[in-house]
Order: structure tokens, then C-alpha cells, then sequence
């Protein structure tokens, strides 16, 4: 007998979309494409404007040919999708080299062209790392990326709300031209979230230029705002005060050893800010900038301290010491201060008590990331103040260095620690501890 029923359809054939879309948001580029062939309900379902909204496209100096391909599918679906695309990534982990940074701005030029005029809905761009002042940037192609996304900023600048240009490493003049894009129509840019760390070069004094005070003067409304302490001046806090008061919410400050800060900064300024903008909060990002009166100029008790990060980056200065600064300085935050990283390799001194008495005498600190020279018992006090109340730390992340080539015996100690308070590590903590040989 001849059986004339349909064959039974598959319940993937059933699937509302909205079902659908949230499988292909898990889905790259190439797994979309292929799905999309499956049937019409599926192609259709791939052209859904959700699923473009947020795109990546990370460049590499010497790819393969997986990473080719993968490239020129991102960039396909950016323009095929632009319409959609409201937050763009575009990452550089590696190395360049002349030919990768020309051939870069030549892709750059025509993604940012075609998509400033089809987007009408971009709001956030991250172009991390570019790093303008190096050898591989020819001036030739460093203007002609300037002058490309330049425009592309200007074109964006009534949706845009945030900006990432980490690590640009511009020109004062390339930096603020770039900046000055984003208020080109109405002479002032609401950008909320802006993180120019590292965009300037090394070395510039940008906290005595009158282009960068201007220019930062058009910003009204930032809510999240990273810089490095070099862009930092009693000018730039006023404008901050004047314009983005009733907004913002966080400012991060990296120091580094290369980047000028010798500039006096008075706590007046920072108090008028402070006052203007109760919310705001302030995190500091100190590298190899450790002695005690450089960071006793910058370190005000008037700022509103949530975070502060000392590092070393295994540079080892006799000539500096911590003690001072985790017993003078540190405790006039003991009221704000909520997270505090310390990656140190100086052996000269053991900083056990210091710690110990800081973390008791900041009621709000709940994150602790320590790298140094500790003794084990550290870890065993540490956990029974925790236990007792005594501190309301839920992150404790503690590296302990050692000179001996052989640890063993100082692990059984920290692994007999933690057996002792396994319930409370467990249950109320993000705990990780461990011992690490310095040759």
C-alpha cells in the first residue's frame, strides 16, 4: 500500500524566530552563513537586524589564511549589515609592520566610508593599540587614517556615546583634531564614555596645552572618562566641574614612569569636583611610579578614592620602599577605598603588619590583589580576620615571591591554610593564593 502522508518535518522547522535568533547570536560569521542555507525561514532569520548589531574584526600583521578569510567575512557582513551596526570593535594584537599599517588604513578607509553612509545608529566604537607614533606608520598612511576616521567621528557625532581610542599614541595635534571631530556639528560632543589612556605619546606635557583645555571644554555630559595623569591639571578638573558635574560617575587615572607628572594639581580643584559630582569616583593606575613623594603629590586626601593599583613590572628600585605609602598615604582613603592590586618586587622588605593593618582599617575594601615578598603566615592572619569580621574583603588574591628555588614546603603551608578555612573560602570568597619563585 502506497503511503501518501507528508514526511515529518523536524521540530527545528517549528521554532519561533526569536528562538532562532538567539542561536545564531552564538554563531560566527561563517557557521550564520552556512545556517542560512538551511531554508527560507532560516535566511531570513540571519538577515534579522539583532544579530548585527555588535561586530569585531581583529586585524593580524601576518595572518593565515583562517584568519584572511575570517576578516573578509567580518568585513563583508559589517557592510552588507551596516544599517544595523551599533557597537564596532576593531582590535591589532600584534605586531605591524609598514606594509600591514598601509594596507590597513586603505580597509579602514573604506569600512568607515561606506559606513558613514548607510549607519545612522553607531554607538560605540573601540579602536585599541594603534600606536601612531611608531616606526611602522608611515606619514603618508598615519595622515590619510587620521583625516579617514576623522570624518567618520564627524558623521557619528549625534549618536556616538562612546569612544575607545586606548593607546593611540597620537600627535597633540592628531589627538585633539580627532577629539574635535566628535563636536564639529554643534560645537560640543555628548560623548558619555571616552577612554583616551595612552592616546597621546609618550612624553608630551598635555596639561600645559591650551588645544587639549579646549578642546576637552567641548564635552558636556561624560560619565565614565580614562586618561593618563599627564593630561591631569587644575584647568581640566574646572572644565570637568562646569561641564560634566551632574554626570559623571568615574574617572581612571594611569600614571606611568615615562609620562610627565611633576604638575602640581591642588585639592581645591579636586574638592570643587568632588562636591559638584557626589557620585564620582576615582581610580588610580600607578606603573613603576612608586616612591613615596612622587605619590604623595598626586595622592590628595581630597579625591574620592574607590581603587588604587601599584606595579612594579619587575623593575627593581633600591631607592624606593613601600612602607611609607601603605602607612601613610593609603589609610587617608580607609573610608572610600574598595579595591586595591599591589604587584611589588622589592625583597628588601617584608610588608606583613603593613597590609594586615590597612585591610582593618579600611571598612569598604573588598578586593585585595597582592604580588610580593610575603611571609606564608600572612595568608593564615589575613583569613582569620576575615573570619572573625574584622574585614569585609570577598576577593583576596595573594602571589607570594620567594627567592628559594625550592617552594614545597611553603605550599604545604598554604594548602594547610586553606583546608583550615575551606568553609569560609568556599562559600564567601573568590580566594586564589599561591607561591612564586623569583630567579
Amino acid at each position: 500500500m502506497e503511503d501518501n502522508s507528508e514526511p515529518e518535518q523536524s521540530s527545528w522547522a517549528h521554532l519561533p524566530d526569536v528562538c532562532l535568533r538567539n542561536i545564531f547570536s552564538w554563531l560566527d560569521d561563517k557557521d550564520r552563513s552556512q545556517a542560512a542555507l538551511v531554508c527560507v525561514k532560516w535566511s531570513r532569520v540571519m538577515h534579522s537586524g539583532s544579530l548585527w548589531r555588535c561586530r569585531t574584526i581583529t586585524f593580524h600583521s601576518r595572518p593565515s589564511r583562517a584568519h584572511i578569510l575570517e576578516v573578509q567575512r567580518a568585513l563583508f557582513y559589517a557592510k552588507k549589515f551596516g544599517k544595523y551596526l551599533e557597537h564596532l570593535e576593531i582590535k591589532l594584537p600584534n605586531p605591524y609592520s609598514t606594509a600591514f599599517t598601509h594596507k590597513f588604513q586603505v580597509i579602514m578607509r573604506d569600512l568607515l566610508s561606506h559606513l558613514g553612509k548607510c549607519n545612522h545608529h553607531l554607538l560605540s566604537l573601540s579602536i585599541r593599540h594603534l600606536e601612531l607614533d611608531r616606526y611602522f606608520w608611515r606619514s603618508v598612511a598615519r595622515a590619510q587614517f587620521i583625516k579617514h576616521l576623522a570624518a567618520f567621528l564627524k558623521r557619528m557625532s549625534k549618536h556616538l556615546e562612546c569612544l575607545d581610542l586606548k593607546g593611540a599614541r597620537a600627535t597633540m595635534d592628531n589627538g585633539c583634531e580627532l577629539l574635535n571631530s566628535l563636536s564639529c556639528m554643534t560645537n560640543r560632543s555628548f560623548i558619555s564614555k571616552l577612554n583616551i589612556e595612552d592616546f597621546f605619546s609618550l612624553h608630551l606635557h598635555v596639561y600645559r596645552s591650551s588645544l587639549f583645555h579646549q578642546t576637552m571644554s567641548k564635552f558636556h555630559g561624560l560619565v565614565i572618562l580614562s586618561f593618563n595623569y599627564n593630561c591631569l591639571s587644575d584647568e581640566l578638573l574646572d572644565i570637568l566641574q562646569e561641564r560634566s558635574a551632574h554626570s559623571l560617575r568615574t574617572l581612571n587615572i594611569k600614571c606611568h614612569i615615562h609620562d610627565p607628572h611633576g604638575q602640581v594639581i591642588w585639592g581645591m580643584s579636586w574638592a570643587k569636583l568632588a562636591k559638584s559630582a557626589p557620585k564620582m569616583t576615582v581610580n588610580f593606575f600607578f606603573e613603576r611610579v612608586l616612591k613615596h613623594d612622587h605619590l604623595a603629590r598626586i595622592l590628595l586626601v581630597d579625591i574620592p578614592v574607590r581603587s588604587i593599583s601599584l606595579r612594579s613590572c619587575y623593575c627593581n628600585d633600591p631607592e624606593w620602599i613601600m612602607r611609607p605609602t601603605l602607612t601613610n598615604l593609603l589609610p587617608a582613603y580607609q573610608r572610600v577605598l574598595e579595591k586595591l592590586t599591589l604587584e611589588l618586587n622589592n625583597d628588601c622588605e617584608l610588608l606583613d603588619e603593613e597590609l594586615l593593618q590597612l585591610t582593618l582599617a579600611c571598612k569598604r575594601l573588598s578586593y585585595l590583589k597582592v604580588w610580593a615578598y610575603l611571609s606564608v603566615t600572612f595568608m593564615e592572619r589575613l583569613l582569620q580576620n576575615r573570619a572573625e569580621g574584622k574585614c569585609i574583603l570577598t576577593t583576596i588574591k595573594v602571589k607570594i615571591y620567594t627567592a628559594e628555588q625550592d617552594a614545597a614546603e611553603k605550599d604545604q603551608l598554604l594548602c594547610a591554610i586553606y583546608r583550615k578555612f575551606k568553609h569560609l573560602i568556599d562559600s564567601e570568597l573568590n580566594y586564589f593564593a599561591t607561591t612564586y619563585t623569583v630567579q
